[in-house]
């Protein structure tokens, strides 16, 4: 994705190349890159990576923290800035990923967190979210954030920014109407765009202290906590147990988990009855899995009786998920549900999710 227009910048708010941080001493350890020694603002570039990482969730060879600008509310929204050191990710497009890179001046890797003030539930979003930079003389720099997925971080949306040194900015978050199919207490809600305004002051010192780490898990085959932030949600899908209807059981494709459940529609919300939903998450973290595509199948005695793409859904018990209402009857002990990704979740990844998700496939459970 192409960026705006950059104002140009004094070479003593360029941040120097900071190489590689396995010289640093780094393993099994944590620190920021002054109590490293690193005195300068440093952009790195392209960290280390794990040798022959799994085509799976696995621990990233470098984590970092974040902090916080600051917090508001626009319309039903909430929303939240956080700011970490800039740092690579991965876009996707079908499959297949595209990497970005730091870029020489970009000064920070903003991160905008999005929620339901009213139920507190984080928002996956494929309408479109754009953070833009002003200061006192205008725009600085405005870029889309990608949707994205970190372990620390969980879900948010995001881009490395370059600003115009150190000073005061506003961050003007402009947030367009969810196109997804809403029930429930969110069928009326967030159909109009919607723009939070953040001021915050720019200190790379800031951003150079923040904790950065190299696990002595590296490549494992398992996750980074994500990082509690008061009461910015990180996106994680509600219980199992807290989910409505009867759960048919759990599925995996590659590292998607799927837990699929069948309710009944007794206010009418979901359109028809029974519903059939899937509320799809990552492993370890649980944190939603948007943008993707699944398909349902029930199978009896070997005939097929229901087929139907499941839609992406927004409903404030279930939380981000996908269904399907009209199932005709009712399930029986015996009958088999396939679910099938037909496309992989089409959302940005840092380090440790870059190289999961992406497997077609399906996976079945049986009615007990």
């Amino acid at each position: 994705m192409g960026r705006s227009p950059r104002p140009s910048r004094s070479l003593s708010t360029r941040r120097a190349f900071l190489g590689g941080l396995a010289g640093a001493g780094l393993v099994g350890t944590a620190g920021c890159l002054q109590t490293l020694g690193f005195q300068r603002e440093s952009a790195w570039r392209d960290p280390i990576l794990v040798d022959d990482r799994p085509h799976a969730v696995y621990v990233p060879a470098v984590t970092e923290g974040m902090g916080l600008y600051g917090r508001t509310t626009a319309g039903r929204y909430g929303v939240a800035l956080t700011y970490s050191y800039p740092h690579r990710f991965w876009t996707l497009t079908g499959s297949e990923t595209s990497k970005t890179v730091v870029e020489a001046d970009d000064d920070v890797h903003l991160m905008a967190s999005l929620w339901d003030t009213e139920t507190g539930m984080a928002l996956p979003i494929d309408s479109g979210l754009t953070i833009e930079i002003r200061d006192d003389e205008g725009t600085v720099t405005q870029e889309v954030a990608y949707p994205m997925l970190s372990q620390q971080m969980g879900m948010h949306y995001g881009d490395n920014y370059a600003l115009s040194g150190e000073g005061e900015y506003e961050a003007h978050v402009s947030i367009g109407g969810v196109s997804v199919r809403r029930t429930g207490g969110f069928a009326d809600a967030f159909e109009s765009p919607e723009t939070a305004v953040i001021p915050f002051e720019f200190d790379p010192g800031d951003v150079s202290a923040i904790e950065i780490s190299e696990p002595e898990t590296a490549g494992e085959r398992d996750a980074i906590p994500p990082m509690e932030m008061g009461d910015v949600p990180v996106g994680r899908a509600p219980d199992v147990d807290s989910l409505p209807g009867r759960h048919l059981g759990r599925a995996t494709v590659g590292d998607v988990v799927l837990e699929s459940f069948v309710a009944a529609d007794e206010r009418g919300r979901f359109g028809a009855s029974p519903y059939i939903y899937v509320s799809a998450r990552t492993p370890h973290n649980g944190v939603v899995l948007p943008m993707m595509g699944l398909e349902a199948t029930v199978t009896r005695d070997g005939e097929t009786i229901f087929e139907r793409q499941l839609a992406s859904t927004l409903d404030p018990e279930i939380g981000y998920h996908y269904g399907a209402p009209g199932f005709d009857g009712e399930l029986r002990a015996g009958d088999e549900v396939t679910l099938s990704v037909t496309t992989p979740p089409q959302i940005a990844r840092h380090d440790g999710y870059e190289t999961a998700f992406f497997e077609l496939g399906e996976a079945s459970v049986r009615v007990s």
